[in-house]
């Protein structure tokens, strides 16, 4: 094992997946302009993922209910990932696809973005999640990865990570998410 060749790719390969953050400017404002009306309006930002996604998921809730870089009043943010209780109970009695739709119908309200995190684009219960949400006529948003999946097709507008590497899409969504957070951060403070 090769541990310098291991960290030189895996340097390499974020720097590539970074060039395609760089041109994601318009992208990354008009996720952050959904966010700061849904905040303005009493709504709040509702995060779902499965696996490192859930992660991110918790990481950028924590982000507006906590603070980001500012001191200032708690942003209305939730992660739909986080109730052990919530998750397995539905797992159980209505199946894994059901997790986050179920939540999503009993505690999303007018004015609330959802946002499905997915690094296939293809996560069934992600999918439940947004429909369910487009049925109850809230806005989504997807952070995506490698070509987005039947998600891209959903959501009202997605940051589409184009790479095939799970790791890289990861680093790109948190820091795309990074990057929002103290946009909408800076209307707020």
């Amino acid at each position: 094992m090769d541990m310098d060749k291991i960290i030189k790719d895996s340097i390499a390969s974020h720097k590539e997946a970074l060039k395609f953050l760089e041109g994601s400017s318009k992208k990354i404002k008009e996720i952050a302009s959904l966010f700061i009306l849904a905040i303005k309006n009493k709504g709040k930002i509702i995060f779902l993922g499965n696996g490192g996604s859930a992660a991110d998921a918790q990481h950028l809730a924590a982000e507006f209910v906590g603070r980001f870089k500012a001191e200032r009043s708690p942003l209305p943010a939730i992660a739909l990932t986080t109730d052990t209780s919530i998750l397995t109970a539905v797992g159980n009695d209505y199946g894994f696809d059901e997790i986050f739709s179920r939540q999503v119908e009993a505690l999303a309200s007018n004015n609330d973005i959802v946002v499905g995190i997915s690094t296939s684009g293809r996560s069934d219960n992600v999918k439940k999640a947004l429909n369910k949400a487009k049925d109850l006529g809230l806005k989504t948003v997807g952070l995506l990865g490698k070509d987005g999946g039947d998600l891209k097709d959903i959501v009202d507008t997605e940051l589409t990570v184009p790479s095939f590497d799970t790791p890289r899409i990861q680093e790109i969504h948190i820091l795309a998410g990074h990057m929002i957070c103290e946009i909408v951060e800076k209307n707020f403070t």
